[in-house]
């Protein structure tokens, strides 16, 4: 029976195996590399682009009622102000330790009055705030008036863009907007690998309604995202829908609830879901002097709508399915490291394998991997016995593999080897794709 490793194991395997298999590298490890910075490898970039597709098909293609947009990554000031991420709410408090030297956020401290660093007592100087913003410069000379930020989050370009969507689609409320894109952090305590990082990738949805069906949608996506997890591979068991207490929420927020997934090191967020009321459009429409509001012809009734904000991180959910599809087992008294990953993430979807690497088999094996390629992403492996090719293949999630044998030269089949089961059916070439597609499809 495949189990999992206990928690601290779990999460060392994994961070090996992503950087041995090429899943995540850390970022200019030529050069010592560069704190809380990750660079995605073949499969790493191939499974991003998965869980990108997979929240994309469920938020925006498989509805008729949300719409996308991409938005600049360099912006104005003046979003910032507006929105509120210029000022202290989005500062972290700041110590240093008179006698070490180090550096901590205050509100991380389990005592105010021991450095955890070196132990000294009553040794930190006054907070300070830290703004988490990355702050740059737009043109030849740094002046205030060139100032730019690269942006912390992806959200304030579907606000500021709400009368153009508005007005180029005709939607009206209960509508959405949502976004993939980069955002920027100067976060102080980044860590646990890619879980927390200074540059991250977000998917994220702004999803206007008339302000009485604010509980309602908000209810409504907290439900919708949670069975998301569930239907992409993550158990039921090892999530949970937490509402924020009182003392948690923002000040715009009339409620905002996190899936959190069981990490190794504790449960932490894995999206979190807000009701934003309609707070960030009448700050925008406040500080530029444009009305953004929704105009109901049909009843003469003007409002700014309220806002129900799924926020999840790209990077962060990729790890997570990760973690959740690690599994070892045996197979012939063998241990075997298998990654259970949903069809729809993994990096490839079939390993095309020739038994030997003899001339008669290679152009048979050849033409079938091209027969492929055009449907699925394919991997050709032709190194090292067919045994531990498997094994590489199941490592990495491969759902399915076809191997090329010396029998196919006679019959014009090849054998399909399921990475669950094990099973292995013979399937002739022409059915290939057809057989394929049908074991794929959700």
């Amino acid at each position: 029976m495949p189990e999992q490793s206990s928690q601290p194991e779990l999460m060392e395997k994994v961070v090996n195996l992503c950087k041995r298999r090429g899943f995540v590298f850390p970022s200019a490890e030529i050069y010592g590399g560069f704190r809380s910075t990750y660079d995605y490898g073949p499969l790493g970039v191939l499974m991003l682009r998965n869980v990108r597709e997979a929240w994309w098909r469920s938020m925006v293609q498989m509805r008729d009622d949300v719409v996308g947009i991409e938005a600049a990554i360099l912006s104005s000031p003046k979003i910032w102000e507006a929105s509120g991420h210029l000022g202290a709410g989005f500062a972290d408090t700041l110590v240093d330790c008179r006698n070490c030297n180090e550096r901590f956020r205050e509100d991380h401290l389990e005592d105010p009055h021991t450095c955890p660093n070196c132990g000294a007592k009553d040794s930190f100087t006054e907070g300070r705030a830290f703004n988490l913003m990355f702050k740059t410069f737009v043109g030849p000379v740094e002046t205030d008036a060139s100032t730019a930020y690269l942006r912390p989050e992806t959200a304030q370009g579907m606000f500021v863009n709400f009368l153009n969507v508005l007005n180029s689609t005709r939607k009206k409320p209960p509508f959405g907007i949502a976004q993939i894109g980069k955002s920027f952090r100067n976060e102080i305590t980044p860590g646990n690998f890619v879980f927390r990082t200074r540059e991250f990738e977000q998917m994220e949805m702004e999803y206007f309604v008339p302000p009485d069906e604010g509980p309602k949608w908000y209810e409504y996506w907290c439900q919708e995202r949670f069975n998301w997890y569930v239907e992409h591979g993550i158990p039921k068991d090892k999530l949970r829908l937490r509402p924020h207490d009182a003392d948690e929420l923002s000040h715009y927020s009339a409620g905002t609830s996190d899936v959190e997934f069981e990490f190794p090191f504790g449960w932490g967020e894995l999206e979190g879901i807000a009701q934003r009321t309609d707070f960030d459009l009448k700050q925008h429409a406040e500080h530029s002097g444009e009305k953004l509001e929704y105009f109901d012809q049909a009843s003469g009734e003007r409002y700014v709508p309220y806002v129900i904000e799924p926020a999840a991180g790209a990077t962060r959910t990729m790890m997570t399915f990760l973690l959740a599809a690690y599994t070892e087992d045996e197979v012939g008294g063998e241990a075997r490291t298998v990654l259970r990953l949903d069809h729809r993430l993994a990096p490839y979807k079939v390993a095309v394998l020739p038994l030997s690497k003899k001339d008669t088999l290679t152009p048979v094996a050849r033409e079938v991997l091209q027969l492929l390629q055009p449907h699925f992403m394919t991997e050709y492996d032709e190194t090292q016995s067919i045994g531990r090719r498997y094994r590489r293949q199941d490592e990495i999630g491969t759902p399915f593999c076809v191997t090329v044998d010396f029998e196919t030269l006679e019959d014009r089949a090849v054998t399909i080897r399921d990475r669950d089961s094990l099973e292995q059916e013979r399937v002739p070439i022409e059915k290939l794709v057809e057989e394929l597609r049908g074991r794929l499809t959700p």
